[in-house]
């Protein structure tokens, strides 16, 4: 399992650090610099060496950027993390930023600040996002600096070295499809868009390209690499040599040329220098490797990354892995439910139920014989007023007991090597009042709604995503997040392309598995949120239909607090829906859980709804 540790800055670190940034100001002719929470992979996780944002401001969101300026310094976050980044930050240092609404580029159009020169490590942004900021610099007369050492990496005296996890081979039966398949597609794309050679710069999909996995980064089983797939279907792969041995260096071997990360540069340098043209998307590459083909003379040909969509489409093997993964972490989570109703209130922190989970978890995997091999992403244990903020991550700071009388938010996920899990439950301490069981309800018919639709081919998320929120709406309230997004094979849990929100324009196709999760937050008070992961596939024909539909089959299998259920305000449709998916979950959960207590849970926490 991953190791990590936290390099983030306490609020009297983070002044003396961003100081000593500003220092560097004159040397680099600059007087203003980006610091992104990304780094040269693109990846939503980064390994410790690169958690440049967090130890440069505190900021330990998966989302963010910092523009330091001489004499302020703003950090711009979506709206998952407003109250986190008030947490984390000295307002006096940094003031909050819009990253979706008013992102660094639209800030720069606003505030026209005369003369900024502003600095960026082109390893760490896109090509998009460059173009973005040039025109926005040059239409209030600033200029972009392309900084050829990142300047926090400078400053950072203490900065961890880079990730050496091994790297493994993800079995036939799982991924479903042979490495040498993969890419031969991938040939076949720069064949039919005239390319001689494709750039896949993100390391999930080299991941799933080549059938490996690795440790590299917390949560996301894929070892930091970049591969080059020729038209001629010979690649090569850049990733650390020292982290391939035994299985995993025969297999590589047999596919690919293996070149050391830093030898990216030079090869694609001399590809451009022989004419070739190469395919890359704009949206996922380092500029830097852009401005290396650029300057040798190559040819760009602008498409999207191939391994994105058909990764996105999980075949056989990969629904059927999904599956049992689902089952499994279902039968975890009735061990950690049923423990944790029988624990008095005030009696159990946030923290303490984080852990008995991840315990749940991992008991469970050993006597299936299928070990946890990590969390998916860090659980959300939320607690009261903690619940509402909707990406809560629990500290020594932070921790508070599950009150009597209060909802107690819990999103987590799981990371075995046939599946990736995301699930999120609400429950009650003791007896919660009305108001907050309506809007329990209110959220539930929404994901309901979801779970229950049908659409045509063609269909995309953002055309989904008000059908759970209508119920909000009626109600005269919101969320500030997407309904769902893609989740990976054992691979990341937040992928892409798919996703279910306002802006979720692709397409949703049969094979694509997405998060369906709304909720409701009202902050200082309490936060809710239900989640199941659903399965795009063809839809059952009804009589008298005249064209093929698509619809949702459910993956996740485990109770929905009906305690917090108004069931008068549930149409009669909703309640069938809630209580066959309570008989399903008895059904499918009950040969899994051994434990007697736990079986009688079980039992009582599927029971139909009172008419």
């Amino acid at each position: 399992m991953f190791q990590s540790y936290d390099v983030s800055a306490r609020p009297e670190q983070a002044a003396p650090r961003i100081k000593a940034l500003r220092a560097l100001f004159p040397s680099l002719g600059i007087n203003a610099v980006l610091v992104p929470r990304t780094d040269e992979y693109q990846g939503e996780y980064v390994p410790p060496s690169a958690e440049r944002l967090a130890w440069l401001t505190g900021f330990t969101g998966s989302a963010g950027m910092a523009l330091v300026m001489a004499q302020a310094a703003i950090v711009f976050v979506d709206g998952r993390y407003t109250s986190q980044l008030k947490m984390q930050t000295d307002p006096a240092l940094i003031s909050g930023g819009d990253l979706v609404g008013c992102p660094p580029t639209a800030w720069l159009t606003e505030n026209r600040p005369e003369g900024m020169r502003l600095g960026i490590d082109p390893w760490l942004h896109t090509p998009s996002e460059v173009e973005r900021l040039k025109a926005a610099l040059g239409d209030i007369g600033g200029e972009l600096v392309l900084l050829s050492e990142n300047p926090v990496d400078r400053i950072w005296d203490d900065q961890p070295a880079l990730p050496s996890a091994p790297v493994s081979v993800q079995p036939q039966q799982f991924a479903g499809k042979p490495a040498k398949e993969k890419l031969a597609a991938v040939a076949d794309t720069a064949r039919k868009n005239r390319a001689d050679a494709v750039l896949i710069a993100d390391s999930t999909s080299v991941a799933w390209l080549f059938n490996i996995r690795g440790n590299d980064v917390a949560h996301t089983p894929a070892p930091l690499s970049r591969a080059i797939v020729r038209a001629d279907g010979s690649a090569t792969l850049f990733l650390a040599v020292e982290k391939v041995s035994g299985e995993a260096e025969a297999h590589i071997r047999g596919l690919a040329t293996l070149a050391a990360p830093t030898a990216i540069s030079a090869h694609l340098e001399g590809l451009a220098r022989e004419g070739f043209s190469i395919m890359l998307d704009r949206s996922g590459v380092p500029y830097a490797a852009l401005q290396i083909i650029e300057d040798a003379g190559g040819r760009i040909i602008d498409a999207a990354d191939p391994v994105v969509a058909a990764r996105a489409v999980k075949n056989d093997g990969e629904q059927a892995g999904t599956r049992q993964a689902h089952l499994q972490d279902g039968a975890a989570m009735v061990t950690f439910l049923s423990w944790l109703d029988a624990q008095p209130a005030g009696t159990v922190s946030e923290i303490e139920a984080a852990k008995a989970l991840e315990a749940a978890r991992s008991s469970v995997g050993e006597r299936m014989q299928n070990p946890l091999r990590d969390i998916s992403f860090d659980t959300i244990s939320g607690a009261g007023p903690n619940a509402a903020i909707i990406h809560y991550r629990v500290t020594t700071d932070t921790d508070r007991r599950l009150g009597a009388g209060e909802l107690y938010l819990v999103d987590s996920g799981a990371q075995y090597q046939n599946g990736t899990t995301d699930i999120t439950r609400t429950l009650p301490v003791g007896v919660v009042d009305d108001e907050k069981r309506r809007f329990f309800t209110l959220v539930l018919k929404g994901m309901i709604a979801l779970s229950t639709a049908r659409f045509p081919a063609g269909t995309r998320g953002m055309d989904l995503d008000p059908l759970a929120r209508i119920a909000l709406w009626k109600a005269g309230v919101d969320y500030a997040h997407g309904t769902g997004h893609g989740v990976g094979s054992y691979l990341s849990v937040h992928e892409g392309p798919q996703r279910l929100s306002r802006l979720g324009t692709p397409e949703l196709k049969p094979g694509m598995i997405l998060s369906n999760e709304p909720g409701y937050y009202r902050p200082g008070a309490f936060g809710i949120r239900i989640e199941n992961l659903l399965l795009v596939k063809a839809a059952e024909q009804v009589e008298g239909g005249e064209i093929p539909m698509l619809s949702f089959e459910t993956l996740t299998w485990c109770p929905i607090d009906r305690r917090l259920v108004m069931p008068e305000l549930l149409t009669e449709e909703e309640r069938d829906w809630l209580d066959g998916y309570h008989a399903q979950t008895r059904e499918k959960l009950m040969p899994l859980v051994s434990d007697e207590g736990e079986r009688t849970w079980l039992e009582q926490a599927t029971k139909p709804l009172s008419r």
